[in-house]
């Protein structure tokens, strides 16, 4: 597995455990920093998603709820959710990892962690949000 998918895996770890406990970031990143099995370029990409998913949560909320209109977004599954925000935030914020990257590497740790149809999900959330900041074709 690739250092920044084992990252991305941390972050949707430390998301989940932010919806169950409602931990603040200072703790998350701790508990990243404290993980003696990551390499030290897993930890920092990890760290660095993470950071960007918090501080831009609000406003990443917002667009995923304009997208996601017909369905209450705190009805979303925690893990969807949790992988919405972290890919939306890495396609809006970190303009040295390719669109298209993002999103597949959401859609793989979705099939993976969640539903038969999250990936499918995923991918259509991201993607519209990728069309409507202009970073793919229509």
């Amino acid at each position: 597995m690739g250092q920044r998918r084992e990252a991305r895996e941390v972050v949707l770890n430390s998301l989940y455990f932010f919806e169950m406990t409602g931990e603040n970031t200072d703790c998350l990143l701790q508990n990243i920093r404290n993980n003696a099995e990551l390499s030290k370029e897993t930890k920092d990409y990890a760290q660095r998603l993470l950071e960007a998913t918090m501080h831009h949560l609000r406003d990443t909320d917002i667009i995923l709820m304009e997208i996601i209109q017909n369905w209450d977004f705190q009805r979303v599954a925690i893990i969807d959710r949790s992988i919405l925000r972290f890919s939306a935030t890495e396609i809006l914020y970190f303009p040295d990892i390719p669109v298209k990257v993002s999103i597949d590497e959401a859609i793989e740790i979705a099939k993976m962690y969640s539903t038969e149809n999250s990936g499918k999900f995923v991918n259509g959330i991201l993607d519209e949000i990728a069309r409507r900041e202009n970073l793919i074709e229509k």
